[in-house]
């Protein structure tokens, strides 16, 4: 398949850069750090592949956008607003804007995260 304007193709996860994600909206990462990749960055949003070894969690935490993150490996716990939750492969859960939420790799996981509108700041690093 051609590359289209505005398509990124990748052939393996092996050629991706990934940057050390040691904080969550400013709070540190408990257990450990994860790593992710910017996949995609639009005026409206953006999404990110993220990665956390077992045992990693971000703090309870909440920001100025909407989250969706759909897991593609792994196995994650977490809560949104109290309300806990285990997630597996094809599994989503939408963290919405203002409300606390937090996650943990019950395995090594790996997902997508959308994440719209914009955020004012990076909300990862």
């Amino acid at each position: 398949m051609d590359s289209q304007p505005g398509w990124v193709m990748m052939d393996g996860m092996e050629e991706q850069v990934w940057q050390p994600l040691v904080t969550v909206e400013g709070l540190p990462l408990l257990g450990g750090e994860g790593r992710f990749r910017l996949l995609e960055h639009a005026a409206s949003g953006l999404a990110y592949l993220i990665h956390y070894p077992a045992g990693v969690a971000s703090p309870p935490h909440a920001h100025d956008h909407d989250s969706i993150v759909y897991v593609l490996s792994g196995r994650l716990r977490g809560a949104v607003d109290g309300v806990e939750a285990v997630l597996e492969p094809g599994d989503s859960v939408v963290h919405p804007r203002g409300v606390t939420h937090h996650v943990e790799a019950l395995t090594d996981s790996m997902w997508v995260e959308f994440k719209s509108p914009l955020p004012a700041r990076p909300p990862i690093a």
